[in-house]
């Protein structure tokens, strides 16, 4: 099957240890596949009733418990939170309260949250500690927090622990037998092991050498389900049927409408917004709604064609196995065969060496102790360096991955100047110049600015470590993956995360011994100066 021989490549294309997938339309499962191990070291199968962590997709459970109790007139969606939970606060300069509304569509301008209390309880409860910048019902900022914020409203409505609430409310009445509400001890032996990168600060190759995960118990209603691909379907098919399952209904119709309402614009993507737990998106002329999934050691895509009636998922015990890709074939392939159409050509193995640009690069770079030289040849981009020839990975507009042990921390990040022409490069914190390019002016940066610059650890296995490093006239973090973020100056060692204004990330540094800030606290996460670079 078509679908099979894709999945298969992109499987060893990005040494994915398993794949779940099924697709439904809305009367039946059509198709369930398995493929992988579920353990690599004791080469387990993965099968049918083999769990994987869910990820985000549990945020459109957790909004279906919502839209549950606003039918039952037990909440309303518009007042303010402080009115389920008393003692949520969150500094604001705003007259709008936060409602769930807002937090439902990540509207409420509320931090993403760092996961960096063992319960989430008290994640919640720091929030107090944190400021927005956008009124809220205006701004889009992933909130994790916030969902794990509408569980603790549930729980205190019914009195009853959120896992508890999803499986009565959900999982029982539509027989996902298999499937596990919360990521337990005990559902540990059920579960694939999750797999993440064997360096964790660093970019990773394309076919990325993996280390089991580190394994969490989660319990909040951002992402504390575990469930099967099988299983999954069951809920797949509900959607579909706009609420509906065999023994009646989820939800009403005036529910999923408002959780399939393009409420706000997301990711600053003009082809995607948010309702409540879904996104919709516009994909071949037709709309879609659906949801991706992350959690340590796993990914997840839900795709729904509600034109076509037919919804996939993608289930992997891999940090990043690019799920959605193989969910959008899958929907593809099964709507070609329904329709009779052509099957969707196997796309090639994702060649990241092919750069159709690599001449607006080539040239010699200089810093202050040394010279890189890059050459075009043909679509590749090439880095001549210690009498090696190193072919270029494109990771993102001007960001290249160079597989070399010297250039293995960071990725290179080329500048352009006014007139969109390449003049400088970044390695980490090191600057070149293009040699066609005049020296800029020397820039001086706030020398307290040298106290911060290194690189930071914490025990969070969501984000173990970054490094913060000064380019030009700007201090920057930069995540394992080799991205960076702006840090904006406020006041007293605290910068802004991300040039935009209304973002609510933050990072202080403090405990400044013989120059050099010993912590820095990423939005509530405390993260320690580390000996490596």
């Amino acid at each position: 099957m078509r679908l099979d021989q894709f999945i298969t490549l992109r499987m060893r294309e990005h040494n994915v240890p398993a794949v779940s997938i099924a697709m439904t339309d809305q009367e039946r499962t059509v198709f369930v596949s398995v493929d992988g191990v579920a353990d690599v070291a004791g080469r387990m199968p993965v099968v049918q009733d083999t769990l994987f962590e869910i990820g985000s997709l549990s945020k459109s459970f957790t909004a279906i418990a919502v839209m549950q109790e606003v039918e039952a007139g037990r909440l309303d969606l518009h007042v303010p939170v402080q009115t389920y939970l008393p003692w949520f606060g969150v500094q604001s300069p705003f007259d709008q309260p936060i409602t769930l509304h807002h937090l439902l569509t990540h509207s409420s301008g509320i931090i993403t949250g760092q996961n960096f209390a063992a319960g989430h309880p008290y994640e919640v409860y720091a929030l107090r500690e944190t400021r927005v910048y956008a009124p809220p019902g205006t701004y889009f900022h992933y909130s994790d927090v916030g969902y794990k914020l509408l569980g603790l409203v549930l729980e205190r409505l019914n009195g009853r622990p959120y896992p508890r609430i999803i499986e009565e409310r959900i999982l029982d009445p539509l027989g996902m037998e298999v499937t596990a509400p919360a990521i337990t001890h005990l559902t540990r032996k059920r579960m694939a092991t999750g797999y993440t990168d064997f360096y964790d600060d660093r970019p990773a190759p394309m076919s990325r050498p993996l280390a089991p995960a580190t394994w969490l118990q989660y319990g909040a209603a951002d992402g504390s389900i575990a469930s099967t691909a099988s299983d999954m379907a069951i809920y797949v098919r509900m959607l579909l049927n706009r609420g509906v399952y065999a023994d009646g209904r989820l939800i009403s119709e005036d529910s999923f409408a408002l959780m399939t309402t393009p409420h706000i614009n997301g990711w600053n993507l003009p082809y995607l917004h948010y309702g409540y737990g879904l996104v919709m998106s516009t994909i071949d002329g037709c709309l879609h709604i659906g949801h991706e999934g992350g959690m340590v050691g796993y990914s997840s895509s839900m795709l729904m064609d509600m034109e076509s009636g037919l919804g996939v998922v993608l289930l992997s015990n891999h940090p990043n196995s690019h799920t959605f890709s193989m969910a959008d074939f899958g929907l593809k392939t099964q709507r070609a065969a329904r329709s009779g159409g052509d099957l969707p050509p196997l796309p090639g193995w994702n060649d990241l060496t092919r750069i159709e640009n690599a001449a607006d690069y080539a040239g010699e770079y200089r810093s202050a102790t040394r010279t890189l030289t890059f050459r075009a040849d043909e679509h590749r981009l090439i880095l001549d360096y210690d009498y090696e020839e190193i072919v270029l990975d494109r990771r993102g507009k001007d960001y290249f991955y160079a597989p070399h042990a010297a250039f293995a921390l960071y990725l290179l990040a080329f500048g352009r100047d006014a007139q969109d022409r390449v003049t400088e490069l970044f390695y980490g914190g090191e600057h070149f110049v293009h040699a066609d390019t005049a020296s800029p002016a020397s820039v001086e940066t706030p020398p307290e600015w040298d106290a911060f610059t290194g690189r930071y650890r914490s025990h969070n296995p969501w984000l173990t470590n970054f490094a913060i490093v000064k380019r030009r006239d700007k201090l920057l973090m930069l995540e394992p993956t080799g991205f960076a973020r702006a840090l904006v100056p406020m006041n007293n060692g605290c910068f802004r995360v991300d040039d935009d204004e209304r973002s609510p990330e933050w990072i202080q540094f403090d405990t400044i011994i013989e120059g050099q800030a010993l912590r820095a606290n990423f939005s509530g996460c405390d993260y320690y100066r580390f000996f490596t670079p």
